[in-house]
């Protein structure tokens, strides 16, 4: 059996962090009242230079260094961004040629926040068929780009940054115990939603990029259910029961969404990996940023067991279930 193994992890964030106090310059706000409502108490936003595609470059170069592994050894790149640097051609084709790749295959993916577990789901599968032995997965945003920064409600919530796995086939022959790689993935979508979180914009509409549009309380509704019940499908699928996750590293959407979820789980809260407090919502870059951060700091270690889960515009939403 061929498994989707995750050999190393990178992240990469703009320089600049923007404080809540910060933020409280720009629009009418404070301190408490963001934390009360989110949990974040800043967020990074990228200046000049910094681009989806140079935070990605950087991601990747961090990720391929943790699997001591070389760029010419990747011959698949999935890159999920909402925040492209083109409309065309795929920011990952512009990755792949930064790193110096010249062989294999680069594409995007736009699934939102729910971006990265759709990118490592689709090189899951493309690899069990055969079309890749080691692939970069990368999750990349520059959300600041496309915030109205008068509107409260969504400004606060979003910071920039990228995240990436190298990700390599393993013939496991059956006998990996236990077994190490990807063990279940399970994506949705549900495009009734979309007016509840999208982007008032885009080059076949209104040519122009347009700015992100939201209606919290309804995102919230659909959100813990939604995710509670993805979660519960990897594990059913794998026969894994949620107390024997060892950590928990969802999308770092709302401090109550992910405490809400686990709770539906019955996932201890000492088992969430949570790094929103220090980076806001970074979209499809959330899920590899906190995961870097959780394997740096000590806490995710090879054989550990990881639930990992998001939810995005669209709606869309997944999970994967996957041990180091």
């Amino acid at each position: 059996m061929i498994r989707c193994v995750i050999r190393g992890v990178g992240s990469a964030l703009p320089k600049r962090v923007m404080t809540n106090d910060d933020m409280s310059k720009v629009v009418e706000t404070t301190h408490e009242w963001i934390v009360e409502r989110t949990g974040i108490h800043a967020r990074h936003i990228a200046g000049d230079g910094e681009t989806t595609r140079t935070l990605a470059v950087a991601a990747a170069r961090n990720a391929l260094h943790a699997a001591g592994m070389d760029a010419g050894e990747i011959d698949l790149i999935v890159l999920a961004t909402s925040t492209p640097d083109n409309t065309f051609p795929a920011t990952a084709a512009l990755v792949q040629a930064d790193l110096g790749i010249r062989k294999g295959v680069a594409f995007d993916v736009q699934a939102v926040c729910s971006g990265f577990i759709y990118a490592l789901t689709t090189v899951d599968a493309l690899m069990k068929a055969g079309q890749g032995k080691a692939a970069l997965v990368i999750g990349s945003e520059t959300f600041s780009r496309i915030l109205d920064w008068s509107d409260r409600g969504t400004c606060v919530l979003f910071g920039d940054g990228a995240g990436a796995f190298v990700v390599t086939a393993e013939d496991g022959k059956g006998d990996m115990a236990p077994p190490r790689g990807i063990l279940a993935c399970r994506l949705h979508s549900d495009g009734r939603y979309y007016d509840k979180l999208y982007v008032d914009g885009g080059p076949s509409t209104t040519k122009t990029v347009g700015h992100l549009r939201m209606e919290g309380k309804e995102v919230f509704k659909h959100a813990v259910v939604n995710i509670a019940s993805v979660m519960q499908e990897v594990l059913d699928d794998a026969k894994i029961a949620a107390s024997d996750i060892d950590w928990f590293v969802p999308h770092q959407a709302n401090r109550r969404i992910l405490e809400g979820t686990a709770r539906k789980l019955g996932i201890s809260e000492d088992k969430i990996v949570l790094t929103l407090d220090r980076h806001g919502n970074t979209s499809a870059a959330s899920i590899p940023l906190a995961f870097d951060v959780a394997v740096k700091d000590g806490r995710i270690k090879e054989g550990d067991l990881i639930l990992m889960e998001a939810m995005g515009g669209g709606f869309t939403w997944g999970a994967i279930l996957a041990r180091l």
